[in-house]
């Protein structure tokens, strides 16, 4: 398999587990304070992935050992990142939350352009203009089918919108930093330092009466941490920055879908959702407008690309 095959399969499985990952925070936002699962899954992260580390590739622990400066402001910036997704989830819904936050790979399409000098096409920036109306089409059908408060939604939207911006930050850091540093001890720092920084905003208390259940959920949600991260920092190393920030936009379709699929089940555990065509239409829009962007491969090539992936995974098992 060439780089850059490995480098889109990389973004694809990142974006598959942060499909799924915008349900299970609102999820456990019903048990647990926002700032107390961000301080979970930072430290279950930094804690699975230091042991993984300690016994598999001890020259990873260096970074920490000795960090650099920009690595501590890419990990600044990815906990502020956390911070506003979660206060605009709890404003919001999943679905609302995953479109909105398509911004952040959006933009580092530009961050690519002007900081790495990585080319777009006319292609890419049609698809940069779709992705932009969709985003307007889907805030205005969300507005309409508002039954809250329009004040807490447009707050919500508010915090995606600025952890959208902090993860540009984060993600354009983390390209320039895996050209000299480990991949994995680079997220192993990234880790640590929001752990220690958000001790003073955890409510201890507040895990003192979780069930079994909620803790296997706080557990997955560190364990998705390492993987997503894991897999992106890996596929910063094969790829341009906006191939990757395009392929990771794909997410919303499996948090929009399993959404409606959970609404429509009537599921008591989580809030229905109420997307109207118009919506929808927005929704498709975005995801467009992010194909188009793919920058060099089209989408019959990204498709025989992602099942060359599955056939060389399944010979190799």
């Amino acid at each position: 398999m060439t780089d850059r095959n490995k480098g889109i399969l990389f973004a694809l499985s990142a974006a598959v587990i942060w499909g799924f990952l915008a349900i299970l925070l609102k999820i456990a936002l019903v048990y647990l304070p926002a700032m107390t699962i961000v301080w979970l899954r930072f430290t279950l992260a930094f804690i699975f992935l230091g042991l993984i580390l300690f016994f598999k590739d001890r020259k990873a622990l260096e970074v920490v050992r000795r960090p650099p400066l920009l690595g501590i402001v890419a990990a600044l910036a990815l906990a502020f990142n956390y911070t506003g997704y979660i206060k605009g989830l709890d404003l919001t819904t999943p679905s609302n939350a995953q479109v909105v936050i398509q911004l952040a790979p959006l933009l580092l399409i530009v961050a690519g352009l002007v900081i790495y000098k990585e080319r777009i096409s006319k292609q890419q920036g049609f698809g940069f203009i779709l992705a932009l109306l969709g985003f307007v089409v889907f805030y205005r059908d969300q507005i309409g089918q508002l039954i809250g408060s329009a004040d807490n939604y447009n707050q919500g939207i508010i915090w995606v919108t600025a952890a959208a911006l902090s993860w540009v930050v984060f993600a354009s850091l983390q390209k320039l930093l895996v050209q000299k540093h480990h991949a994995q001890g680079l997220n192993l720092l990234i880790y640590l330092v929001p752990s220690l920084i958000l001790i003073p905003m955890v409510e201890f208390e507040s895990m003192l009466t979780l069930s079994w259940s909620i803790w296997l959920l706080v557990l997955l949600l560190g364990i998705s941490t390492i993987l997503a991260y894991g897999a992106i920092a890996e596929a910063f190393k094969l790829i341009p920055a906006n191939k990757v920030g395009a392929i990771a936009t794909l997410n919303p379709i499996l948090t929009i879908s399993s959404m409606a699929v959970l609404t429509a089940m009537g599921v008591s555990w989580i809030d229905p959702e109420r997307i109207s065509i118009y919506g929808f239409l927005g929704a498709a829009l975005i995801l467009l407008g992010v194909v188009i962007a793919i920058a060099a491969q089209g989408r019959t090539q990204l498709r025989k690309t992602i099942a060359k992936g599955w056939r060389l995974g399944l010979k190799r098992e």
